[in-house]
């Protein structure tokens, strides 16, 4: 094969594999970005950092690649995009959540097959510890909710997370300070046990994942697990969450 020196002698495919090469690059050097500035100044600040470096990121990468691919933008949305039936928009947003699932499940397989479970799941952990946050600052970002919007904004804000597209869930009000969650059919858990395989322990990463969510979307909020795998579990549930109010909160 022949040896390649410069960008001139590169095939069309292999010229596209180095745009999406790329693409990956970037995200990973925003992704790192991100989390070095977590590092040095803290997750507030990084937060308040990653607001403003989104929006001129994005406004310059979406206007330079409409340019160059031919589309237009309309306000921040790509024209095409837009003009998608509904139905077509509504299975993008599936298909995005379901990838989204996907590639969490990618990265803790890789942890798995190289390093072991224990590694895997203490990586897995950690990462749902600061993705948590970020995607409540980010949904409470997108719904304009206020610092304290209680136990109806913890809600709405658990409505629009991705898992919410993608599995099946319910809300019961245990008191008037209070709710319950409930994993009613888990995308994961289902795969499992349709492949004849034990429950995904879980529980340790939603220790993390739904407090921390619950007090980025309002610090008042207290999280309680009622029952997550390897916990025991009726078959209408996989796992459940109680989210109550403080009465003097």
């Amino acid at each position: 094969m022949k040896t390649v020196q410069t960008w001139e002698e590169l095939t069309n495919e292999q010229l596209a594999t180095m745009v999406v090469n790329m693409l990956h690059q970037t995200v990973i050097h925003y992704t790192l970005w991100f989390m070095e500035v977590e590092h040095q100044l803290g997750m507030p600040k990084a937060l308040e950092i990653l607001k403003k470096a989104f929006q001129d990121s994005y406004t310059i990468q979406m206007n330079r690649l409409g340019k160059t691919l031919g589309f237009k933008m309309e306000g921040l949305v790509p024209e095409p995009l837009l003009k998608m039936p509904r139905e077509r928009i509504t299975d993008l947003l599936d298909a995005v959540a379901a990838n989204w699932l996907a590639n969490d499940g990618v990265w803790f397989q890789a942890v798995e097959m190289t390093s072991g479970m224990n590694d895997a799941k203490r990586c897995n952990d950690s990462c749902w510890a600061r993705f948590a946050r970020v995607e409540a600052w980010s949904i409470k970002e997108a719904l304009q909710l206020d610092d304290h919007p209680g136990l109806e904004g913890l809600k709405r804000a658990l409505r629009f997370r991705m898992y919410f597209r993608i599995n099946k869930s319910s809300f019961e009000d245990d008191s008037p300070n209070s709710f319950i969650y409930r994993m009613d059919d888990c995308r994961v858990q289902s795969a499992r046990k349709r492949r004849g395989l034990e429950d995904y322990a879980c529980k340790s990463a939603g220790l993390v994942e739904y407090p921390v969510f619950a007090s980025t979307i309002d610090s008042r909020i207290v999280t309680e697990c009622i029952g997550c795998p390897p916990d025991p579990h009726p078959e209408e549930w996989w796992c459940a969450w109680r989210f109550s109010l403080p009465e003097k909160a």
